[in-house]
């Protein structure tokens, strides 16, 4: 399979989760016979954070300048490919999915990896830039990073014709135990890009517990955090870190937060990148809950979940030994349920699904 892809960026994971995810699912995709052309125009903020070291053969990256730049080349690939997909962000995500759905690619389809965003400005009635006022109907195939009723809403509010989930994933190769580091290390550790809809569950499960708990450690990763944050004596701030870095960020705490943007956890079914990274580092996650978590790993065993400060200040006391236990759990299942591996399985049985149901209707 031959898969065109018009997306936001594989180039630069700063400030955003769509990078590693494409990274990881790309290298699975490729490994397994599969052509990957990713274009994505070239943003300064991204070409000031690029940390890509490559791409392995079969894939290849086009930066481009403007619309006009890349419109030969798209058509050039769209041309002899088997499926064509936009994805949310996107820069130029109108014009691309014109050009997807006005091609003769025989599987036209689209990737909401943002779909709260989406339906929350659908839901307004706000413009959304990277779909445009047609809708998401022309689409043989709506796949969404959030499962549950966004799926309804992108039916509902926008007109997909079928729309499925494809959950984020980690790569195992990027992701897994490492010895931990001096300058990362705390006793709980929160890896994410500064957001304003995060910023409540942040208060409550870790900022809280950092001024009740003087003595310990808390160290965030990220970028876009504004200089008037609410920083503590005992907390401990690293810039924007590449995702090779990541491993050893998350294993040097013994327990790391994940926070779920607030539209993603009231539609629930949104797992997010961190939960596998940290599970396939082998380290415990504590994070908020929402709908259909149970359903990635077993709260209680695999994951912690928490629903107040007093949640997160528990968390804090369980035993080294039963931290570790319980990292080790999460990272089995990780590794079974939740690979990129797996996931570009997914992903290409979507696609031929797509493909043979256009067949039939055509």
């Amino acid at each position: 399979m031959k898969l065109v892809i018009f997306g936001l960026t594989v180039s630069s994971s700063w400030g955003n989760g769509h990078a590693t995810l494409w990274r990881g699912l790309i290298s699975a995709l490729t490994a397994r016979g599969h052509r990957v052309v990713f274009f994505e125009r070239d943003q300064p903020f991204y070409a000031a954070h690029r940390d890509l070291l490559g791409l392995p053969a079969g894939a290849r990256l086009i930066l481009y300048a403007s619309w006009e730049e890349a419109l030969p080349h798209a058509r050039r690939h769209l041309r002899d490919a088997d499926a064509g997909m936009v994805t949310s962000y996107c820069a130029d995500g109108i014009e691309a999915g014109r050009l997807v759905l006005g091609s003769r690619v025989p599987v036209k389809s689209f990737y909401d990896m943002d779909t709260p965003v989406t339906l929350e400005r659908a839901e307004r009635g706000e413009s959304v830039e990277y779909i445009g006022p047609e809708g998401l109907g022309g689409y043989d195939l709506v796949l969404s990073y959030t499962g549950g009723e966004a799926l309804t809403g992108l039916r509902r509010l926008l007109g997909a014709r079928n729309a499925l989930p494809l959950y984020g994933s980690v790569d195992p190769r990027v992701h897994f135990p490492v010895d931990g580091r001096e300058h990362y290390r705390g006793d709980l550790s929160y890896l994410g890009t500064y957001a304003a809809n995060r910023q409540q569950a942040l208060e409550r499960f870790f900022l809280e517990p950092a001024r009740r708990l003087p003595e310990r450690r808390f160290v965030i990763g990220g970028a876009q955090y504004p200089r008037d944050f609410a920083w503590t004596p005992n907390l401990f701030f690293v810039q924007h870190l590449p995702p090779i870095e990541h491993p050893a960020f998350y294993c040097s705490s013994a327990l790391t937060l994940n926070v779920t943007r607030a539209p993603m956890a009231a539609m629930g079914w949104c797992p997010s990148g961190r939960l596998f990274e940290a599970a396939a580092c082998g380290i415990p996650v504590l994070t908020d809950g929402w709908e259909g978590l149970d359903s990635f790993f077993r709260p209680g065993e695999e994951i912690l979940i928490a629903h107040s400060t007093e949640d997160a200040v528990e968390a804090l006391s369980l035993s080294p030994e039963d931290l570790a236990r319980m990292g080790r759990r999460a990272r089995e299942r990780a590794l079974t349920e939740h690979t990129a591996e797996r996931r570009a399985e997914e992903l290409v049985a979507l696609l031929d699904g797509g493909r043979v149901s256009n067949h039939a209707r055509n």
